[in-house]
């Protein structure tokens, strides 16, 4: 959320007053829009990246405040859980040489982070769920001791009123409960900021939904939780589930998840803020002095704190966001569908591919989202966690005949959406030899059949088939994958399996 929240507790009048705060909060966010006083384009992008701390034997380590004591950088910050960091990186404009820039920046910073958690016998791994992770290593004693997750976590715990329920099948099947959200600290993902126009806002969020399953298919980076092997990218069926304040029978009336796909095209970005308002029970009712109203009344800009604070705990793959630079609003999408990892070259490439791919999409005369139901985009989200890069999406034919029809993922970056993402970075005036280097990277993905997932999962039945019993194969393949994601070379290039002795 990014907010610095102080622990306290609400009565029944809080709620009340925070709901009309959030009712003007709204009508100030409309009023912006219609006196268009937002930031004119400046094409900046924006990257996060969640990452875990893991010790030489593979296993994870609640050592995140000494960690960070010892980085001592604004750059890197706290996550949910003590065996989780955030590194952020600036702004940066969508042109010339990006990618290497932030490829460099991530090398350096990430370098001296592991150093540094070298000092306290943890390392910094990027992947979409730690391996190695038990079920007891995410309960609430281990919640990163920062005020705004124990008031998180007492808010949804209480407005679940019972514990809550994973339960997800896959290869395997896990079933457990817990009294806390700590599970959801498993997830370690990449955040992809885009600054929008209004008037471009949606054209981008549609986009962005409906390339959401390609991300994950392609990216996919967390196949095993809790020792069970499940979807390929299991972290939103875990994520989803780990924040659900709904009771069965909430959830049997259709009352909508907290961590949610969404359920339509959209035509303006504040029907998103609007519709988080409708759905969504106010979690963490807290109000700023600001009268948002009377700052606009005056010429002001207000900050919306209580609209930005709510928007902040409902967990959209794609998410609106409101904010201001040097007094300047501005709005931006927030891709949060892929995992971390597994080295910087991918996590780059991935997000040259969502950029280029983006704007090509919101730029076509016939937006895709024109010519398939949101439903579609939907299910394909589901087969691509589940199935990863075998997965098989719905999308629209070529040509004007209409209609969709299910195509392999790999099939469908390689014929049509790389030549696309290519458009699209050319269109970002992106140096074409980083533009061809990091789709090269894609495109080698789709050729092998190989991400994260594939690579951990074919790389721990080689254990298994070694004589290792699972905890040790599991905790084997996190070693594996630590050295080669230190090493940097594209997950495609990985060998399965272990050295020779």
């Amino acid at each position: 959320m990014g907010e610095k929240v102080v622990a306290d507790t609400f009565d029944l009048s809080d709620r009340h007053v925070y709901r009309k705060k959030l009712a003007q909060c709204l009508e100030g966010l409309e009023r912006l829009l219609s006196e268009q006083r937002f930031d004119r384009p400046r094409n900046l992008m924006g990257l996060e990246i969640e990452l875990n701390l893991a010790g030489p034997d593979g296993m994870p380590r609640m050592r995140n405040a000494e960690v960070l004591q010892r980085i001592a950088s604004r750059d890197f910050q706290t996550e949910l859980g003590m065996f989780n960091l955030e590194v952020n990186i600036l702004p940066h404009r969508l042109s010339g040489r990006v990618f290497d820039q932030l490829a460099e920046e991530l090398r350096t910073g990430l370098a001296y982070a592991h150093r540094k958690a070298a000092e306290v016998d943890a390392g910094i791994v990027m992947i979409g769920i730690l391996p190695t992770l038990g079920q007891d290593d995410v309960v609430s004693a281990n919640l990163s001791d920062v005020d705004r997750y124990t008031l998180l976590n007492d808010q949804m715990a209480a407005a679940r009123g019972e514990d809550f329920v994973l339960d997800i099948e896959g290869v395997e099947r896990l079933v457990c409960n817990s009294a806390s959200i700590a599970p959801e600290s498993a997830c370690t993902s990449v955040q992809l900021h885009l600054q929008v126009t209004p008037a471009r806002f949606s054209d981008v969020w549609n986009a962005a939904q409906a390339i959401a399953p390609v991300q994950i298919a392609l990216g996919a980076n967390a196949p095993f939780l809790f020792g069970r092997e499940l979807w390929r990218e299991s972290r939103p069926p875990l994520f989803q589930q780990a924040t659900d304040v709904r009771p069965p029978e909430l959830r049997n009336q259709g009352v909508r998840p907290r961590t949610w796909f969404g359920e339509r095209w959209i035509g303006s970005a504040y029907e998103l803020f609007e519709e988080n308002l409708r759905y969504f029970p106010p979690l963490l009712p807290i109000c700023d002095d600001e009268d948002p109203l009377r700052v606009l009344d005056e010429g002001g800009v207000p900050t919306l704190a209580e609209l930005v604070l709510h928007n902040g705990t409902v967990y959209r793959w794609n998410r609106p966001v409101y904010g201001l630079a040097d007094g300047v609003p501005h709005l931006r999408v927030e891709n949060r569908v892929l995992p971390a990892g597994p080295t910087v070259v991918d996590v780059i490439a991935n997000a040259a591919f969502y950029y280029g791919l983006v704007r090509a999409l919101a730029d076509e005369s016939r937006p895709v989202w024109t010519r398939m139901p949101f439903e579609a985009a939907a299910e394909n989200f589901d087969a691509a966690c589940r199935y990863g890069i075998d997965a098989e999406l719905l999308w629209p034919r070529p040509g004007r005949s209409g209609g969709v029809a299910k195509v392999p993922a790999v099939k469908l970056v390689r014929d049509e959406l790389l030549p696309l993402a290519a458009a699209g970075l050319d269109a970002w005036n992106i140096e074409p030899a980083d533009r061809d280097l990091y789709l090269g990277v894609i495109e080698e993905r789709c050729r092998r059949r190989v991400n994260g997932a594939s690579w951990q999962v074919d790389t721990f039945h080689r254990a298994l088939g070694a004589g290792l019993e699972r905890d040790a194969a599991l905790a084997a393949t996190t070693r594996r994958y630590g050295e080669l994601m230190q090493s940097g070379e594209p997950v495609h290039t990985w060998p399965v399996g272990f050295p020779a002795p």
